[in-house]
């Protein structure tokens, strides 16, 4: 059972938020793993252009100080997206960073964009997976020396909710890493946009494009779903088939967690922020009203026991009238699978524990 402290979002004069942000650090300990001149990955989501759910970078700024302290070089992270939108290359994803406020006057450290220019860079790791025995995890993630992964709390589409497993799982994953997930099928062509330039059959390492009548195709059966044809087609007709069954995608995350944190099992540290917990993921362009209130923040060292808490706060609060939750739901009542009642978001706990990543049992420590 893990230890996993709370604080709610009260304050005075003498203990303002960012107070208790570093409460929380010190709780962790992280003095007793960090080491001068370790370079700390800060994994953070920067927000989608037009979404403004994502964590104030002024708490990201309490974190990096308290992290600089300890004589470690933190800077924050994230990788690029599978879809096209404000953050598919690095050169878009900073922009973004820096339009939502997230430049190094406010938090006072780099932003590095962990998986490269157009999201390709990543190392492979082995696991004893279920599902996968090997996983693509962001170069810059398996090479810094520790983690804090900070997450915005919220609901997801795929899995239910959007915790610190999603935020290790999905977002330490290389472009490739974020195919396998979501798909169990090579990419689609687009007829409509294809322009048959050719420079997709330059990338294809495994030779599963051709092209005929100055349009493209794809070989299922030679495909290897590396995604790199993702990467590099100028015209966006090469699409990724969402097929995967949320079950399989849950697990699939989850062992792409547990490559994150290998090597860095015992310098990794989680936050929670359960504030404006949105009905759907930050990489939407938009986000709508909150589906509870806001609850407070947590951490922990254990992966596992904080999303287990953090469902566990959520479901215990009343859902707020007129959201994405039509009917509202009292104490106790599960707002995961109101939103999106076909997915069984125990999944990825459950899965999580087996593999070893920590416990769904838990002590809350409210400081």
């Amino acid at each position: 059972m893990s230890k996993v402290y709370f604080t709610d979002l009260r304050t005075n004069p003498k203990r303002n938020l960012l107070n208790k942000i570093e409460d929380l650090l010190n709780r962790l300990k992280i003095d007793n793993a960090l080491k001068k001149n370790d370079n700390v990955a800060i994994k953070v989501h920067f927000g989608e252009k037009g979404n403004t759910a994502y964590l104030r970078p002024v708490f990201l700024r309490t974190i990096a100080e308290r992290v600089k302290r300890t004589g470690a070089k933190p800077f924050l992270t994230d990788t690029n997206t599978l879809y096209t939108g404000s953050r598919s290359d690095a050169v878009a994803h900073i922009t973004t960073a820096i339009e939502n406020g997230f430049d190094y006057s406010c938090t006072g450290c780099p932003i590095v964009i962990a998986d490269g220019l157009r999201g390709k860079s990543g190392i492979k790791i082995a696991i004893n997976g279920e599902v996968l025995k090997e996983v693509n995890i962001a170069k810059e993630i398996v090479e810094a020396d520790c983690m804090v992964a900070v997450t915005h709390f919220k609901a997801h589409d795929l899995s239910g909710f959007g915790g610190a497993l999603k935020n290790l799982g999905m977002g330490c994953a290389s472009k490739e890493g974020k195919l396998i997930q979501h798909s169990s099928v090579a990419p689609k062509i687009s007829v409509k946009n294809c322009k048959g330039c050719k420079l997709c059959l330059e990338y294809c390492s495994a030779g599963a494009i051709s092209v005929t009548s100055k349009k493209a195709s794809i070989n299922e059966d030679v495909c290897i779903g590396c995604g790199e044809c993702l990467i590099v087609c100028p015209h966006n007709a090469i699409m990724v088939q969402w097929n995967e069954s949320p079950d399989i995608f849950q697990k699939k995350m989850v062992e792409h967690a547990c490559g994150a944190l290998t090597g860095k099992e015992k310098t990794s540290f989680f936050l929670n922020f359960l504030v404006q917990i949105s009905p759907a993921c930050d990489c939407y362009p938009n986000n709508d009203a909150p589906i509870v209130r806001d609850i407070g923040i947590l951490a922990s060292i254990d992966p596992v026991s904080i999303d287990s808490a953090s469902c566990d706060l959520v479901n215990n609060e009343i859902s707020i009238p007129n959201t994405a939750i039509k009917k509202q739901l009292k104490k106790g009542e599960d707002k995961w699978r109101a939103l999106y009642p076909a997915i069984d978001w125990n999944i990825q706990l459950d899965h999580a524990e087996k593999l070893g990543l920590g416990k769904r049992e838990y002590i809350l420590i409210k400081i």
